[in-house]
């Protein structure tokens, strides 16, 4: 079939395709300046009786620690990539050349072959994403339903994406996406919870028992949450990616290097390096 399976099924980790481009030396380094600047600073602190450059020094470190942190959490929700992305203009098909990076943002129709949801049988589909978690331990360890869940983990993931067509808003111009078979893709889809059990369940619902039995998964009573999203044809999306033009023929596909995203300041966000074609909500 001419489908991309995206997921990584049965594992904890969610596929990303994007990261940060920081070396672990840096981060190394960091911390033992960070140590030398307190041992300096407390000894001034001892010797001399002025708290001054430890404070400053306190101030300096807690500073760099918010940015990375705020930069780990913008990379994990996606917001990194949200945010350059939408801070690139629309292109304009009518002059774009062949091997340039274009964003599109128009109306997605099925190519020769549509999605069909795997939990809600939506239907005609250019992307499907169904994620199941599981409050617990690692492993597939069935969680007991008389318990109180403190963290979700990913259990099990379904994510498929085909070629599509889309239709540019702005000039009407009809390009082929390529996202099917051996395409890199970032699906920045946000999915909807469909199903989330409670301690007191004690029998789970007969669809959601027949969907685990299904994929070989347990049916047994269970804190679990069940997310869905999808790319239904006649959404609005956003496509970034290469453009290939091809006689009146234009394709999109995914960049065959890495795309930098670079500083956004305004965002005090660290610049990412981003390997696939990109799919968003605009």
């Amino acid at each position: 079939m001419n489908q991309n399976n995206l997921s990584l099924s049965h594992s904890n980790v969610a596929p990303q395709s994007f990261k940060l481009p920081l070396p672990s030396l840096v981060l190394y380094i960091v911390f033992f300046l960070f140590l030398f600047g307190v041992a300096v600073s407390l000894f001034i602190l001892v010797v001399v009786h002025n708290p001054l450059f430890f404070l400053c020094l306190l101030f300096l470190f807690g500073v760099i620690a918010a940015l990375i942190l705020w930069n780990s959490f913008s990379l994990r929700n996606n917001r990194t990539i949200l945010h350059y992305l939408h801070s690139l203009p629309d292109s304009d098909l009518t002059v774009a050349h062949h091997g340039q990076l274009v964003k599109i943002i128009g109306h997605v129709s099925c190519g020769n072959v549509s999605l069909e949801s795997s939990y809600e049988k939506v239907g005609r589909c250019v992307y499907t994403s169904t994620l199941l978690f599981e409050c617990g331990k690692l492993g597939l360890k069935p969680v007991d339903v008389k318990e109180s869940c403190f963290g979700w983990r990913l259990a099990y993931a379904e994510r498929l994406s085909t070629d599509f067509y889309i239709t540019d808003k702005n000039s009407g111009i009809r390009a082929l996406v390529k996202a099917g078979p051996d395409s890199r893709v970032i699906p920045l889809i946000t999915e909807s919870r469909l199903v989330t059990t409670t301690k007191n369940c004690k029998v789970l619902a007969s669809h959601l028992r027949k969907w685990l039995r299904d994929r070989n998964l347990s049916s047994e009573a269970r804190l679990l949450r069940l997310e869905e999203g999808y790319i239904k044809e006649g959404s609005s999306l956003s496509v970034f990616g290469i453009l290939q033009r091809n006689s009146d023929v234009m394709v999109v596909t995914p960049p065959q290097e890495l795309i930098s995203t670079g500083c956004l300041w305004k965002k005090l966000l660290l610049p990412v390096d981003v390997d696939g074609l990109i799919l968003a909500i605009p």
